[in-house]
């Protein structure tokens, strides 16, 4: 069964996390700890036209947590904040409820379906795409603010 969680192609995902670092000045940046385990995710994100266009993520996490970051880097840039929180929250329901997995530029989150069965690493699964909702958010908010100025 644990077999299962740590498939092979997760592992080289984990092994392969697209956009590791930060950006010099970023418009939007969050940091999410999942409490349980301490792993921690910090997003950097530039928006234009409120699609993210830069992307950068320092990623302390176990190998779930970085196999999303990795699915998540490979796929972000060009993505909406209105993506983002709905891959979040099918990636959310697939875990938590067992739903369907994400579709769309996300859908490669499939191969975490497995961790439902792991409640204990939900929130280290999840982290990545939380922080970057976030990040998206007060980046589209800075923007907007700078505009009306």
């Amino acid at each position: 069964m644990i077999d299962d969680l740590y498939s092979a192609k997760l592992l080289k995902l984990a092994a392969n996390i697209p956009h590791i670092g930060r950006l010099a000045d970023p418009q939007g940046v969050s940091e999410k700890v999942a409490l349980l385990c301490g792993s921690k995710v910090v997003v950097h994100v530039d928006v234009k036209d409120d699609v993210v266009t830069d992307f950068a993520q320092d990623v302390q996490a176990c190998a779930l947590g970085q196999a999303s970051a990795a699915v998540l880097g490979a796929h972000v840039l060009g993505a909406s904040l209105a993506e983002i929180e709905l891959a979040r929250d099918q990636f959310r329901a697939m875990l938590k409820d067992g739903a369907p997995a994400p579709t769309g530029r996300f859908s490669d989150l499939s191969m975490l379906a497995p961790v439902k069965d792991y409640p204990a690493r939900h929130a280290s699964t999840l982290l990545a795409f939380e922080a970057t909702a976030e990040a998206v958010r007060r980046a589209m908010e800075r923007t907007s603010r700078a505009g009306a100025a």
